[in-house]
């Protein structure tokens, strides 16, 4: 099992810029995808946006233009770069890992965007 590590969450005025790190136990050479999710308080989780291993790129049209995903395998870590950030961001976001058939979990970092 892949056990996933979420950093880089906290307090952001509407406008600005926060970079989460997701670290994985692992090599995420051979992971098939990794991404990232986010739950909003009263709201279901929802799919911001997936990298697979070959590097293709998926992002919710809420988050496309400000939002970038990237992997560095050598250092086993996926990073998202939040930037004009809003008040509808707010959520706690989740790294996934799929690979092997299964499907791993971080513990979630908290993003607050407010002023």
């Amino acid at each position: 099992q892949v056990q996933l590590v979420e950093s880089g969450g906290g307090l952001v005025q509407p406008g600005g810029s926060l970079r989460l790190s997701c670290a994985a136990s692992r090599s995420i050479f051979s992971i098939y995808s990794m991404g990232w999710y986010r739950q909003a308080p009263g709201k279901q989780r929802e799919l911001v946006t997936t990298i697979t291993s070959s590097g293709r790129i998926n992002y919710v049209d809420s988050v496309k233009g400000r939002f970038t995903i990237s992997r560095d395998s050598a250092k086993n870590t996926v990073y998202l770069q939040m930037s004009s950030l809003k008040p509808e961001d707010t959520a706690i976001y989740y790294c996934n890992a799929q690979y092997d058939g299964r499907i791993s979990w971080g513990q979630g970092t908290q993003v607050t965007v407010s002023s």
